[in-house]
């Protein structure tokens, strides 16, 4: 029983006279109260219709009982990826128990409000799928072919509001010969699944079409990897491709103790890309004929996502919590939840022998810190700040600069694992801060980024305030050096040419653009004040106007006027800003970039090089 249901239980029973308890059928007060609260909690049936003949979009019908006089219906807002899809609505309409609709009010853009006195609802309308745009789709994104797609989830379905804890059933009609696959639970009918809250119903995708599926258990607990080709399909080692998942799947269990899930089920799609955790499922993009000539290309993200249902899904921010139709602030903590999900989708694939594209532990890092070391941001934006910024706020929400979560992430839990493992003589690793983790924040309280910082100081036993004050929560680049010494390592770090794919030279093309919501104009992204467009004078939030005379309306013209230049070249851009327009003349130039090479430290000692033989073979 959920805490907040026995909170509601115990305020109704305060209001029960004690002769009640005698008049009534059941054995004791506590059997009333609760089934005078399961009379009062709204009952939801979800039916969503596919028509095979016009899959640009399908029909949703909810069913309420128990519905308040009041209904407040919204689309949910992903905390990640907030698609909108509340601008795809159409024919929404409200019936009451009469049959004959009702006035529907639009409170918000996801937001709407209907009176239907008597305890019973029909709620009906459409979704009408948005063009797809050139190139490869987004995974995660609600999608419907003649042979399969994906549905469900806050894509597709709107929900209760005030009734978040709601158990919902999900019935589906789909063409003849298509199967469905989802973390929703199964009940007797095929086609009809459970959700016992609106949350576990917006967070389980519905897989369905034509596809081929395989299994594998481990410890006892089953998994289903799913794969929807394209018509034209390009075949793939398969047998590799669902052995592989399943190595790397026993590393990830083995880490934390056990599976969280009853089930899970990895959700592939052919002509996709991308990817999004699920607390029993992901979705993900793997094209057939990517995986024909590399079957690991996509092994790397796979894990990544997987590693997500334990760091992210259970061991959860704070800040990402309750339900809600506008996108909610985001976590300072989110460094750690996508920093340490990358540093462990490396790690448990060596451990599992499984290929990485980097062939060991020490190039992984090299590769690591040289790019940490290439965008200015990381080491000057805290990694609080820029966590907040990663999903929701605008592009350029960080000024003339640009810093990755992930990457900032990933570099400080390297660290990290390097000095607890210092501090206790390599008996304990980030192994075990993360699952301490687990234990303390996987229930319904959340972590805080003080709570990273005295986790990791239960765990090693040391004082770890100086460095979360320096490169957490301020903006002091990482000392690598300092750590890299535990382990009886020094990092050398020196700049030479950025080459491109011909080996030569490659222009300093480090300039973004992107079309804020209601403009004409393309705005101007400046990754970094010291690259050759920040040094012309050019910043964040400039408004393109014209590249070398000609006119920008869009970014797809940006991006061919951009990548048409070459060293030698000069761009003159007009841009337009609050104090008028503006001309600036960029010299087309090549630009350094760092490489590192992690070295042995002169003198270092055998306790040193303990510590780095069980470093580099990931324990």
């Amino acid at each position: 029983m959920s805490q907040r249901l026995v909170v509601i239980l115990a305020a109704v029973a305060a209001t029960v006279p004690p002769a009640a308890s005698a008049q009534h059928p059941f054995r004791n007060p506590a059997d009333a109260v609760e089934a005078r609260f399961a009379r009062s909690q709204p009952v939801l049936a979800y039916s969503l219709r596919i028509d095979s003949t016009d899959v640009s979009r399908f029909s949703v019908e909810i069913r309420i009982r128990n519905a308040p006089d009041t209904l407040r219906l919204a689309m949910f807002a992903h905390p990640e990826y907030d698609d909108q899809y509340f601008r795809y609505v159409e024919g929404l309409v409200v019936q009451g128990p009469s049959g004959g609709p009702v006035a529907v009010e639009r409170l918000d853009s996801a937001l709407w409000r209907a009176v239907v006195p008597g305890g019973e609802a029909v709620v009906r309308y459409r979704i009408q799928l948005p063009a797809q745009t050139a190139g490869r789709r987004q995974a995660w994104k609600a999608y419907l072919t003649p042979t399969g797609g994906l549905v469900g989830g806050p894509h597709s379905f709107m929900y209760l509001v005030g009734a978040e804890l709601a158990p919902a059933h999900v019935t589906l009609s789909i063409p003849a010969g298509w199967e469905i696959a989802t973390g929703l639970e199964p009940t007797a009918d095929p086609r009809t699944f459970f959700a016992p809250s609106a949350g576990i119903l917006m967070d389980s995708p519905l897989f369905v079409g034509q596809f081929r599926s395989w299994r594998f258990s481990v410890d006892a607990v089953p998994h289903r990897v799913v794969y929807w080709p394209l018509p034209d399909a390009v075949p793939f080692d398969t047998t590799a491709f669902v052995g592989n998942l399943e190595r790397m799947t026993r590393q990830a269990v083995a880490l934390f103790g056990r599976a969280p899930y009853r089930e899970y089920g990895f959700l592939y799609q052919d002509g996709a890309l991308g990817g999004l955790e699920h607390l029993n499922s992901v979705t993900l993009g793997a094209p057939g004929s990517d995986l024909a000539q590399n079957v690991n290309q996509y092994l790397m993200e796979s894990a990544h996502e997987f590693i997500h249902t334990w760091n992210l899904m259970r061991i959860r921010p704070a800040e990402r919590g309750d339900m809600h139709y506008r996108q909610a602030g985001q976590s300072r903590g989110l460094w750690w939840s996508e920093g340490l999900t990358l540093f462990y989708a490396d790690l448990l694939l060596r451990r599992a022998g499984l290929p990485t594209p980097d062939s060991t532990r020490v190039s992984h890092l090299e590769y690591l810190i040289a790019r940490y070391t290439a965008a200015p941001g990381n080491s000057r934006i805290p990694a609080e700040r820029v966590s907040l910024m990663a999903y929701g706020a605008p592009p350029g929400s960080l000024g003339d600069y640009e810093a990755s979560t992930h990457l900032q992430g990933e570099a400080l839990g390297a660290m990290l694992d390097l000095i607890v493992r210092g501090a206790t003589a390599g008996r304990r690793s980030i192994d075990d801060v993360m699952r301490l983790m687990l234990e303390r924040y996987s229930g319904t309280q959340g972590f805080t980024g003080a709570d990273i910082e005295r986790t990791v100081g239960d765990v090693c036993g040391c004082a770890v305030k100086t460095f979360f004050d320096a490169h957490v929560r301020g903006g002091t680049p990482i000392e690598f050096d300092r750590y890299l010494r535990t382990i009886g390592f020094i990092a050398r770090t020196t700049w030479g040419p950025s080459l491109g794919r011909d080996g030569k030279p490659a222009p300093d093309l480090r300039l973004r653009a992107w079309m804020p919501p209601g403009e004409s104009k393309p705005s101007l992204l400046v990754l970094s004040p010291d690259n050759a467009w920040g040094r012309a004078g050019l910043h964040t939030g400039d408004r393109l106007i014209s590249l070398n005379g000609t006119p920008v309306p869009g970014i797809l013209e940006f991006r061919n006027l951009i990548g048409r230049l070459a060293i030698g070249d000069t761009a003159r851009i007009e841009v337009a800003r609050p104090s008028g327009t503006v001309r600036v003349t960029v010299p087309i130039v090549g630009y350094d970039r760092p490489f590192v090479r992690i070295e042995e430290l002169p003198g270092a000692t055998d306790a040193q090089r303990s510590l780095r033989a069980q470093w580099l073979v990931g324990r």
